[in-house]
């Protein structure tokens, strides 16, 4: 199965899919992409996709990082779990999974677009707010969370 019927047989599931998220600060700077693809297509967020089979979810993590971005960091550990719920106008579930946000240690890279980003950007908390960038809902918390942790 190629990656666009994979995206596809992820619509209307019967069940929650398992994602991942690599959350990658340097300094006041965040490791950010534009998503090339739905759910989420066109917003900035994380680099993160579907954990595949026999694969922890730090494994997971750093593997989407890469493929995304070309960044390679260290996982640091678990942040959060988030529950992501699409419905359509029928009140349907069109998408749902639960994301494992995975703290990463950044090793290299400064960042290409691949997969499934269409742009990749180092930007602090300020700089995506006052440029109103278009961003998936678990953004700006999980910034605000990974930074806590840092204290």
């Amino acid at each position: 199965m190629n990656p666009a019927e994979r995206r596809e047989a992820r619509r209307y599931p019967d069940r929650p899919v398992v994602g991942v998220l690599a959350v990658v600060l340097r300094g006041e700077h965040v490791l950010v992409v534009r998503r090339t693809n739905p759910p989420m297509r066109g917003r900035w967020g994380f680099p993160g996709g579907v954990l595949e089979l026999g694969e922890t979810v730090a494994q997971g993590a750093m593997r989407e990082l890469f493929e995304e971005t070309g960044v390679k960091a260290e996982a640091a550990g678990p942040l959060t779990v988030i529950d992501t719920i699409d419905r359509d106008q029928e009140g349907r579930v069109r998408y749902h999974y639960t994301l494992v946000a995975v703290v990463g240690s950044w090793e290299s890279g400064e960042g290409v677009p691949g997969d499934d980003a269409e742009e990749v950007a180092w930007l602090t908390r300020a700089e995506i707010v006052e440029q109103d960038l278009p961003t998936s809902p678990a953004l700006l918390p999980l910034i605000d969370l990974a930074r806590a942790r840092e204290s």
